[in-house]
C-alpha cells in the first residue's frame, strides 16, 4: 500500500517533508567562503517586532550590498534559512513586510509616468534625436513598476532549488492573499515572476514510465487529483503495459518535479468506464499500434499548487495529442473521460428551486412508483430521484438504475451546457476542456461506480471530444460567446 504517500487521512506528509529536506541540503554548502553573519538562529519563529527590525535589515543588505555573486547568493540563501525557521504566523508577517514596506516606490513611479509622458508628447511633434530616451523612459518605467520585494524573491533563481522554493512559497501566500488585500498585491506579483519562468516554451514534455525512479513515481501517486492509485500493482497498471502513458511537463530548474501529468489509455472505441481502465487485471492490448484507434485522456492533475492560475493544461493535452497522432497513425479518436464534480450539488438546488417541474410528468409518475414499490424511500417526483440516488447500492438494483436513468442523464446535460457562471460553463472541467476547443461528445451512465463518483456526479462521466480540425473554431466560439459545442444526441440515455 501507499498509504503515507496519499496526502489525505492523518499519515505524515513524509514526500513533502523530503522536498523540503532536499532544498536545504542543496543550499548548505552555498555560501563558501562568503563571510555573511547568518540571521536565522536569530529570529524567533513567530518573528516578533524586535526581530522584524533585524529582518528588515537583512533584507536591505540583500537587495543594496555590495559584493560579487558568491556574497549574493548567500545573502539569499540566509533569508531562505530564516523563512524556514518561521512557523505560520511569522511566515504571515514575512509576507506583510515584503508587501507593506516592499512594494513599488508611487512617487517614484509616478515621477516615471511623468517622463514618459513628456517624451511622448514630444516625440509625436520632434521624433528626430529623442527614441533613445524614450526607450530609456520606458526602461525607468518598467524598472519602477518592479518591487524590491518581487527583486529580492526573483534572486532565488539562481539558487539550486530556488524555484521550487519559490513555488512552495506561493502555497503559503495564496490563503492569506484570498482575505487580505496587501497580500494580494504581492500574490499577484509573484504570480506574474512565476508565469515568466514558467512560460510552455521553457518547459520539457517527458513520457514517464514504470523504468523512472522512485522518487518520481512516488510524486506521482503523491499528486495524483482525479483518481487515486492506492497500490504499487495500480501505478504499474497504469505505466507499465504497451497501451498505457503518462506525460508531465518539468521546468528545467525543478527536473524532478513534475509540473503538470496526464494519463493516457490506448484502447478499442471510446472508453466510458474508468474503472475499466483501471482494471489490473483487464486484457493488455499488446501492440496499441495495430489494435488501438483511439486515446483516453482519463486524468489530469496540476502537480505545484504554487503555480495555481498560470495555465498548462491546455498546451499540455494538445502537444500530447501531437505526438501520439505522430507515433500511431491508426489512433484517430483522441477523447477523455472526464469527472463531472458538482452536478449531485446542482440536482439538489434546482429540486428545491423547481421541485416537479424538473422532471417530465411520465419521468415523475415513474420515480415515485419505484420509490414506493421498492421501498427506498417515502418521497415523490424529484425528491425522490434526488433521495434515491443518495441510497447506498442503488446503481445495483435493476428496477430502480432503468427508471431514473433517463431523467438524471437529460438533467446532467442540461448541467452541463445550461449551467453557467458568467457566460462560460460552470463545471470547471468542462471550462478546461471547452477553452481548450473540445466538444461535448457523451455522458456516460455509471462510468465511474466509485464512492467519490457518486458523491459528486451520482457515479456518470463525459467524453470530451478533440478534433484537430474542429479545436480552434470550438476554442473561439466558447471563448468569444461562451458557445458550447456538443455532439449531435448529447443527452440520450441510450448513448452511454
Amino acid at each position: 500500500m501507499l498509504v503515507k504517500m496519499l496526502p489525505n487521512g492523518n499519515e505524515s506528509p513524509t514526500l513533502i517533508d523530503r522536498t523540503l529536506g532536499g532544498i536545504k541540503r542543496a543550499w548548505r554548502d552555498l555560501t563558501g567562503n562568503a563571510r555573511v553573519k547568518r540571521t536565522d538562529g536569530m529570529v524567533a519563529s513567530s518573528l516578533p517586532a524586535d526581530d522584524l527590525a533585524r529582518l528588515r535589515e537583512r533584507i536591505d543588505d540583500c537587495l543594496h550590498g555590495t559584493g560579487g555573486e558568491v556574497l549574493e547568493r548567500a545573502r539569499a540563501v540566509d533569508l531562505g534559512r530564516v523563512y524556514f525557521g518561521l512557523n505560520e504566523q511569522g511566515r504571515e508577517r514575512f509576507f506583510r513586510l515584503l508587501a507593506s514596506e516592499y512594494d513599488i516606490d508611487r512617487a517614484a513611479l509616478a515621477q516615471a509616468v511623468v517622463a514618459w509622458n513628456e517624451l511622448y508628447q514630444r516625440i509625436e511633434h520632434r521624433p528626430e534625436n529623442i527614441d533613445g530616451l524614450y526607450r530609456a523612459s520606458e526602461a525607468m518605467l518598467r524598472e519602477t513598476l518592479t518591487s524590491p520585494g518581487i527583486r529580492l524573491l526573483a534572486r532565488f533563481n539562481g539558487l539550486p532549488e530556488g524555484v521550487k522554493f519559490l513555488v512552495d512559497m506561493r502555497v503559503e501566500l495564496i490563503p492569506l492573499a484570498r482575505k487580505d488585500p496587501i497580500l494580494k498585491g504581492l500574490d499577484n506579483d509573484l504570480k506574474r515572476l512565476l508565469s515568466g519562468w514558467f512560460d510552455v516554451g521553457f518547459l520539457d514534455l517527458r513520457r514517464i514510465t514504470w523504468d523512472a525512479p522512485a522518487s518520481l513515481l512516488e510524486k506521482l501517486v503523491y499528486y495524483e487529483a482525479v483518481h487515486a492509485v492506492t497500490s504499487w500493482s495500480d501505478l504499474k497498471n497504469r505505466l507499465a503495459p504497451e497501451d498505457r502513458r503518462c506525460y508531465a511537463y518539468f521546468h528545467p530548474k525543478m527536473p524532478n518535479e513534475p509540473i503538470i501529468f496526464v494519463w493516457v489509455a490506448l484502447v478499442k472505441g471510446m472508453s466510458h468506464n474508468v474503472q475499466g481502465l483501471l482494471d489490473t487485471k483487464r486484457a493488455v492490448i499488446v501492440n496499441p499500434s495495430e489494435e488501438a484507434d483511439s486515446a483516453i485522456f482519463y486524468s489530469i492533475s496540476n502537480a505545484q499548487r504554487g503555480l495555481a492560475g498560470i495555465s498548462f493544461g491546455n498546451f499540455l493535452i494538445k502537444r500530447v495529442v501531437k505526438d501520439l497522432a505522430s507515433d500511431y497513425k491508426d489512433i484517430r479518436t483522441f477523447a477523455t473521460l472526464s469527472p463531472i464534480p458538482g452536478f449531485r450539488g446542482w440536482l439538489g438546488e434546482r429540486v428545491a428551486l423547481e421541485d416537479n417541474a424538473l422532471l417530465e410528468k411520465t419521468e415523475s409518475e415513474a420515480v415515485s412508483a419505484v420509490a414506493q414499490t421498492t421501498g427506498f424511500v417515502e418521497s415523490k417526483g424529484a425528491q425522490a430521484l434526488v433521495d434515491l440516488c443518495s441510497k447506498a447500492g442503488w446503481h445495483e438494483h435493476p428496477d430502480i438504475a432503468n427508471v431514473i436513468r433517463a431523467p438524471l442523464v437529460r438533467l446532467c446535460a442540461r448541467y452541463l451546457t445550461e449551467a453557467k457562471r458568467g457566460k462560460y460553463a460552470r463545471n470547471r472541467v468542462a471550462h478546461f476542456h471547452l477553452s481548450n476547443g473540445a466538444r461535448m461528445e457523451r455522458i456516460n451512465w455509471l462510468g465511474d461506480t466509485s464512492e467519490k463518483g457518486f458523491q459528486e456526479s451520482v457515479g456518470m462521466m463525459i467524453n470530451y471530444l478533440y478534433r484537430s480540425e474542429d479545436i480552434e473554431r470550438n476554442h473561439e466560439s466558447y471563448a468569444s460567446d461562451g458557445k458550447i459545442a456538443v455532439s449531435s444526441g448529447f443527452g440520450d440515455s441510450s448513448k452511454g
